[in-house]
Order: structure tokens, then C-alpha cells, then sequence
């Protein structure tokens, strides 16, 4: 039997193989990443203060509100995604979980200011959601197209650093041509890696 990283397939094809694969993950292995991937964020944003683009993750989404506020308590000022239909991710600030209300999908977003779709432009880094990524930088997402609308907005200079798990990072993925390339994948065990890798 093939697993996930033997063919290319299609991207539904990787979307339903990762999506179950993240379901079957135990509460604590999840857990014990979150916290991994926290303690491993400095590393990827460094001690200088800036702008990093964050999300609040979903479901089995690799991530966690404590990564969020690791990084406020560093100095740095987060900005959290808001979806406005098919447009462009907006932006708000996340000033800590009790400023966060409902938003679609399921999501949380800052309840404060909007500051507009090219606030994504003032960051140094943003930290992108993924089904997973390849070692080339080519981002899987869950399909419905906010950050490949949301990312060409980026600085030319910004670190785009796809999020996943260990298992998540994979040789090849498919890839089309509007696919923004991560430069870095964040992993629980082994941090920051550089893309593309060859």
C-alpha cells in the first residue's frame, strides 16, 4: 500500500489522506507537539521585535494559542487572520484569548481593529497554516484559497513558514502555478527547516 509521500496524486487525494492522518493522531501526541512548536517559535521570529502574521489553529491544526502569546510575551505584535468571503485575508492584532470571538469555519479572530489586506505586508514573518508542505516550498492548504489570495500581498523579504507536522513535510507535492513557495517549514521535532531543500 502507498503512503502519502510515494505518489503525487491529486490535490483532493493529499487533502483526504492528511485529514485523516491528523484525525487518527492521539489528544496527547497533538498536545506534546503544540508545546513543541511553542518552545520552537523564537527560534524561527528571533529576539528582535516585529510583525508576525499568526493564525489560531482549528481542529487538529498544528499550533496553539500559547504559541501566540509566547511570542506577544517576546515583544513581537501578532496579527491573526480575519476572512472576509472571497477577498484577501483582513488583519486585527491579537492582544491575548479573551480578545478573540467567533468568526466562520469555526475560526477565532481578533475582535479589535481591522487594519485592512496589506497589513500582511508589515510582517517579517508569517506563520502559514498547512496540510503540509514539500521541500520545495509548496504549500498544501485546505482549498479554499484565503492565503493563496493572502500571500502575494507578503513583503519580497518575508519568511513564509508553513506549519505542519513532522509527518507533513513531504518530498513532492502537487504543485500549480498561482502556489506561493514557503522559504521554511516549523516542525515539533525538528524546528525551523529551510525551503526549498534539495
Amino acid at each position: 500500500m502507498r503512503g502519502p509521500c510515494e505518489d503525487r496524486g491529486t490535490k483532493p487525494s493529499w487533502r483526504a489522506r492528511l485529514t485523516a492522518g491528523r484525525a487518527a493522531v492521539p489528544a496527547d501526541v497533538r498536545a506534546s507537539e503544540a508545546t513543541a512548536l511553542a518552545r520552537a517559535v523564537t527560534g524561527v521570529v528571533g529576539t528582535t521585535p516585529r510583525t508576525v502574521c499568526g493564525y489560531v489553529p482549528v481542529g487538529t491544526e498544528p499550533g496553539s494559542l500559547d504559541l501566540l502569546d509566547v511570542l506577544v510575551l517576546a515583544g513581537h505584535r501578532v496579527l491573526l487572520p480575519v476572512v472576509t468571503g472571497r477577498a484577501p485575508l483582513d488583519w486585527a492584532e491579537y492582544q491575548g484569548v479573551a480578545s478573540l470571538v467567533p468568526g466562520p469555519h469555526r475560526l477565532r479572530e481578533p475582535g479589535g481593529d481591522r487594519l485592512g489586506v496589506r497589513a500582511i505586508g508589515l510582517a517579517g514573518v508569517v506563520l502559514v497554516p498547512a496540510l503540509a508542505v514539500d521541500r520545495g516550498g509548496v504549500r498544501l492548504g485546505r482549498g479554499a484559497g484565503h492565503y493563496d489570495r493572502s500571500l502575494p500581498l507578503a513583503g519580497p523579504n518575508t519568511a513564509l513558514v508553513a506549519v505542519v507536522r513532522d509527518q507533513e513535510l513531504v518530498p513532492r507535492l502537487p504543485a500549480e502555478p498561482h502556489d506561493v513557495r514557503m522559504t521554511a517549514a516549523l516542525t515539533p521535532g525538528n524546528g525551523l527547516i529551510a525551503l526549498p531543500a534539495t
